[in-house]
């Protein structure tokens, strides 16, 4: 589905992302998992189109998406849910969800309500202000303003992070159903290694904007797989 070829990436004349390679298919999930400050928002980013490689490719679907603007790779079917969730605080739920059309491919007018299958809790919460929903809550909002659009590829940046174990489930069953209907790939962004490691196919462990391992996500994350991703 994604093929990103030799991707550097650069702030300026800081050398961020060092040649990375990298694929997602259809019905997959790939987890990305690291420290802080490694390079791993970049990436995503790199990807969307919000910043744009010094050397390397990005292919979606066999299209040459690497100098592609945001908007047109979100219209291809790219979807992104931010690490902090940037939902817009002052519109409510439903009109964020709107939004969430913009990338669908028939322009509809209003979304399917097949979401709140995925996201009940939304339903009740239709006529309330993004901002006024916890945290838990803004974060099932981005997902579900992701997915009004059918995408093809979902990119998620630290969905776990500040969330209550309670959501923390409702997301990962939502993940699971995703897998399961095999027409989304899924990559995901996160420090929360035993949550990657349960949902995530294969794993790619980076380290000052490089893979430094990567394989596939088998058996148990007991401390042994801990401490080698983590050394």
């Amino acid at each position: 589905m994604i093929q990103v070829k030799n991707l550097n990436t650069f702030y300026g004349e800081s050398h961020i992302l060092r040649g990375l390679s990298f694929k997602v298919e259809a019905g997959e999930i790939a987890g990305i998992i690291g420290r802080n400050g490694m390079g791993k928002t970049t990436f995503l980013k790199s990807v969307v189109g919000l910043l744009i490689p010094r050397e390397g490719s990005i292919h979606f679907e066999g299209t040459d998406i690497t100098r592609l603007r945001p908007e047109a790779r979100a219209r291809l079917g790219i979807a992104y849910v931010p690490q902090g969730r940037e939902i817009f605080p002052q519109l409510s739920v439903h009109e964020n969800l709107l939004l969430g059309l913009e990338a669908h491919p028939e322009h509809p007018k209003n979304y399917e309500e097949d979401v709140f299958e995925l996201f009940p809790i939304l339903k009740d919460m239709l006529k309330r202000k993004g901002g006024v929903l916890s945290g838990g809550q803004q974060q099932q909002l981005a997902f579900a303003r992701a997915l009004v659009g059918k995408p093809k590829l979902l990119l998620l940046d630290e969905p776990t992070e500040g969330i209550q174990p309670s959501i923390i489930i409702d997301i990962e069953n939502v993940l699971w159903k995703l897998k399961e209907r095999g027409d989304v790939g899924i990559l995901l962004v996160e420090q929360y290694l035993e949550f990657a490691w349960r949902l995530s196919d294969r794993y790619y462990v980076m380290e000052k904007g490089e893979f430094t391992a990567e394989g596939e996500a088998v058996g148990e994350c007991d401390d042994t797989v801990l401490e080698r991703l983590t050394a």
